[in-house]
C-alpha cells in the first residue's frame, strides 16, 4: 500500500513598496487559508521589497512598521530586496530586524565585507518542515554591487549563489524554495540551468504570472507588485518517489477583497500616528515660498541642482525636476513635507562626463518629449522626468530653433563648454542606468555616495540662506530669435 500524498500551501507576496493599505486584505487572505488546512501545512513566504521610504509610516518608523506588520500577517521568512538592502545602512537594518522581526531574512548571496560571512541578523538558507516534509529554502537579491561595496556587503553571483546552496541542501531536504528578488528573465535562466530546484517565488520586476510557469522541472511563480494579489500555490508530493507529482498555482486578487484583519488595521493605525509624530520634526524656516516648474527653469530646482554640485565636489550639477513633485511654502518646513515632495531613494553621485555628451542630455531637456517623458523604476517616485536644473554653467538658448540645436551657448564659469574635455558632474544615480538622458550613462569614474538621498541635500541647503538667494539666480536665458533672423 502506497504511503498517502503530503500536502503543502505556499501562499507568497512581492514587491509590496509599503503599500499597507493592502496589508489587512493579505492578512485576512492568510488566515482564511490557514483555517481550510492544517496549520502545518501552509507556508507563508515574502520575496523582498516590502520596505519602501517614500512611505511616512516606513520612513517615520524606520521600518519597524513593515516589520511588525509582516509578524502580525505570519510571515515565516522573507528575502532581502534592493528596497531593503540599498536604501537603508546595514547598522540600522541590522538594529530593526534584531528588535522586531519574528521570521528570518534569507541571504544567501549576501556576505560583509569585513568578515567575509553572511550578516548576524541573516541566514544563508532556512530549513524548515511543513507537513512532514523537510523544505530547504534559499533566498537570493539582485547583485547591484558597486552599491552594496559602499554600504559594506559583497553580493555574489545569485545564480551561483543558488547553485552551491542547491548542491548542499539537495540531499536533505524533500524540496527546495528559491525565493528570488532578481526578476522574470533570471529566474527562467536559473530554472533552466540549474539541477534541484522544484519552486522559484520571484519579484523584482514586479511580473504577474496567473498560472506557474514550468521550465525544465522547476515552476515559477510571482505576484506582481504592491499587493494587488497574493500568490497561492497547493502542491502534492510522493513520498516514494520524492518529488512534486502535482503543483496548481494562482493569484489571487487583493485590490477588491473586502474581507480585512482588524488587528493589522489597528497596528497600521498606531504606526500612522508614530510616524506622523516623527516626521514632525523640522528641517528649516522658510523665509519665503519656493516655487517649482516641471517644464521649466525654478528656484527649488535651482537649490538641488546646486546642492548635489556642493555635496558631490563637483564643477556642475545636474538633476532633472521631476525628482521634486511641489514646490515649498513660507514658514516651518518637517522631515513630512520634505518626503511629500522629495519621495524618492535617489543617491547623488559624481561622474566624468564630456562636454559633447553634456550637451546633448542639455539639447533634450529642451523638448517636450522628454519633459514629459515618465520613468519607471531606478528609484524614480515622481510623474515625469521633467527639464535639467543645473548649476556651476550658464546656458543661452533659441527656442525658435530645430530641436537639438536649441542651445547657442554654454558657459562653464566663465569659461565656454569644450566638448571635447571631460568635467567633474554632481548628478544622481538613476542618469548612470541610462534612465531619462541617455547620454549621462556615458560618464566614467562613477562614485556613488551612499547612504545619503537627495532629499537629504535638500534638507541641508534649505538651511543655508546664501544658497537659496543663489537659487533665484538665471541659469537658462532664451534669445527667442525671429525665424528670419536665423
Amino acid at each position: 500500500m502506497s504511503e498517502p500524498l503530503q500536502r503543502l500551501v505556499i501562499l507568497h507576496t512581492n514587491d509590496i513598496h509599503s503599500h499597507f493599505e493592502q496589508m489587512p486584505k493579505i492578512s485576512a487572505y492568510f488566515d482564511r487559508v490557514r483555517r481550510l488546512w492544517p496549520a502545518d501545512q501552509v507556508l507563508t513566504l515574502d520575496i523582498g521589497d516590502h520596505m519602501d521610504r517614500m512611505r511616512p509610516e516606513t520612513e517615520g518608523t524606520n521600518a519597524s512598521a513593515n516589520l511588525e506588520i509582516m509578524n502580525a500577517t505570519g510571515y515565516e521568512a522573507m528575502v532581502m530586496g534592493n528596497n531593503e538592502g540599498l536604501t537603508f545602512t546595514p547598522e540600522l537594518l541590522r538594529t530593526v530586524v534584531k528588535e522586531h522581526a519574528k521570521f528570518p531574512i534569507i541571504g544567501s548571496n549576501i556576505v560583509e565585507v569585513a568578515t567575509n560571512k553572511t550578516p548576524d541578523w541573516m541566514l544563508s538558507t532556512l530549513t524548515i518542515e511543513k507537513s512532514g516534509l523537510t523544505i530547504g529554502i534559499i533566498g537570493v537579491t539582485a547583485a547591484y554591487q558597486a552599491y552594496y561595496e559602499l554600504l559594506g556587503w559583497h553580493v555574489t553571483d545569485p545564480i551561483e549563489a543558488v547553485k552551491t546552496y542547491a548542491r548542499l541542501l539537495r540531499p536533505r531536504v524533500d524540496i527546495i524554495i528559491v525565493m528570488s528578488h532578481l526578476g522574470l528573465r533570471s529566474d527562467q535562466r536559473m530554472a533552466e540551468e540549474l539541477e534541484g530546484i522544484d519552486v522559484i517565488l520571484g519579484g523584482h520586476t514586479h511580473h504577474v504570472l496567473e498560472e506557474p510557469l514550468l521550465l525544465s522541472g522547476t515552476y515559477i511563480c510571482a505576484a506582481g507588485k504592491f499587493g494587488q494579489y497574493a500568490g497561492h500555490i497547493e502542491l502534492a508530493y510522493e513520498p516514494a518517489q520524492r518529488r512534486i507529482v502535482e503543483l496548481n498555482g494562482r493569484v489571487v486578487p487583493m485590490t477588491d477583497a473586502s474581507e480585512e484583519d482588524s488587528s493589522v488595521t489597528t497596528l497600521l493605525e498606531h504606526y500612522r500616528i508614530a510616524s506622523a509624530a516623527a516626521l514632525d520634526a523640522e528641517v528649516a524656516q522658510l523665509r519665503e515660498p519656493l516655487r517649482l516648474d516641471w517644464y521649466g527653469e525654478s528656484p527649488l530646482g535651482n537649490l538641488l541642482a546646486a546642492g548635489i554640485r556642493r555635496w558631490t565636489s563637483a564643477e556642475i550639477g545636474l538633476v532633472n525636476s521631476g525628482q521634486l513633485l511641489q514646490g515649498l511654502k513660507e514658514g516651518r518646513l518637517t522631515r513630512g513635507r520634505l518626503l511629500e515632495i522629495c519621495p524618492g531613494p535617489i543617491n547623488p553621485c559624481r561622474v566624468l562626463l564630456s562636454g559633447a555628451d553634456l550637451l546633448q542630455a542639455l539639447e533634450e531637456s529642451l523638448l517636450g518629449e522628454f519633459m514629459e517623458k515618465p520613468i519607471r523604476g531606478f528609484g524614480f517616485r515622481g510623474e515625469v522626468l521633467g527639464v535639467l536644473c543645473v548649476d556651476g554653467l550658464t546656458v543661452m538658448t533659441d527656442s525658435t530653433r530645430a530641436p537639438y540645436e536649441r542651445i547657442i551657448a554654454v558657459n562653464v564659469g566663465d569659461e565656454p563648454l569644450d566638448l571635447s574635455r571631460d568635467y567633474v558632474i554632481g548628478t544622481i544615480d538613476m542618469f548612470t542606468f541610462g534612465s531619462g538622458y541617455l547620454s549621462l550613462s556615458r560618464g566614467k569614474q562613477i562614485t556613488y555616495m551612499l547612504p545619503e538621498f537627495i532629499r537629504d541635500v535638500l534638507a541641508s541647503e534649505l538651511r543655508d540662506e546664501d544658497a537659496i538667494l543663489s537659487s533665484h539666480f538665471q541659469r537658462f536665458t532664451d534669445r527667442k530669435l525671429p525665424a528670419h533672423m536665423e
